[in-house]
């Protein structure tokens, strides 16, 4: 699931990149702030993942202590951990982020390509 809207943002991304898709900023601005708010959202998550990490407190025996451990490595660890989960996001954030200001910024380019058959028409 997440390497799909992963791939999707990459696709879009690169969509823009080659002047296949323009978006007009004015239209984009809404989509944009939603993107920067959800990312500085989960930068906020990241910053406090470590805090995850500590070792619960489940008894000194042997049960106890490998859960504990088991615990703390899946929510600071790599792989499928909560910290890598909210990495891959951010990601996914970022890739959507530049998507945006790439096609904002191929908008025009392409609205006059495609304006420039009927110059000098009337």
């Amino acid at each position: 699931m997440g390497n799909s809207s992963y791939a999707d943002a990459a696709a879009f991304r690169a969509a823009a990149a080659t002047g296949q898709v323009g978006v007009d900023p004015d239209a984009a601005q809404g989509v944009l702030n939603k993107i920067r708010t959800g990312k500085d959202e989960v930068e906020a998550l990241l910053a406090n993942a470590g805090a995850l990490a500590t070792q619960p407190r489940l008894g000194a025996n042997p049960v106890g202590n490998a859960i504990a451990a088991k615990f703390s490595e899946r929510a600071d660890g790599g792989g499928d951990s909560y910290a890598q989960a909210l990495q891959n996001l951010y990601t996914q954030y970022e890739q959507a982020e530049q998507a945006i200001l790439t096609a904002m910024s191929r908008y025009h380019e392409i609205d006059e390509a495609g304006a420039d058959p009927f110059r000098g028409q009337a």
